[in-house]
């Protein structure tokens, strides 16, 4: 006879937390008043400060941009595992701000989703038990369904057998 097992609620909200990259923001700036300066000789400063403001506008929509598809593809990979009877315990960002990243805590381990969050380049990736994956943010979310189905098998499934030694 075995004893059924008290079920632990979940401490995930249901929302997955922003996380902008202070690293990729300060990459922005320095960027932004290079490409500014050029602009000293040629219209002078008034030239120069309208080019870093246009620029650093810029850069920092390309990157919430970016931020925003990983966010919501972290969000579709967690939902879709919650519905095929994964335990989500919580979802957190990368706790120091310098990562466009977040911990996905499960029974069986965590799992850390991430990427570079800069739209025209945004990539994904996913890390589990120290083995990693990168691919284009755009093809994730165009196959969302297919990778969170083989994650899951990996996570859930997979990693939830325990291993003969």
């Amino acid at each position: 006879m075995q004893l059924e097992q008290p079920t632990q609620d979940p401490d995930w909200s249901g929302t997955i937390p922003s996380a902008l990259d202070v690293r990729v923001l300060g990459l922005v700036v320095v960027t932004a008043g290079l490409a500014a300066s050029v602009n000293i000789p040629y219209g002078g400063v008034p030239v120069a400060l309208a080019a870093f403001v246009v620029l650093v506008g810029g850069g920092v929509v390309v990157h919430v941009l970016g931020e925003r598809k990983l966010r919501r593809i972290t969000d579709g990979l967690v939902e879709r595992w919650a519905a095929a009877g994964g335990q989500i315990d919580d979802v957190t960002r990368s706790a120091d701000g310098m990562r466009t990243e977040w911990t996905v805590h499960t029974p069986d381990g965590d799992v850390t989703v991430g990427g570079i969050a800069l739209v025209p380049i945004a990539q994904l990736s996913i890390e589990w038990q120290g083995v990693g994956d990168t691919m284009d943010a755009s093809e994730a979310a165009d196959n969302l369904d297919a990778l969170a189905d083989s994650l899951y098998e990996e996570v859930f499934e997979i990693g939830a057998t325990p291993q003969r030694a």
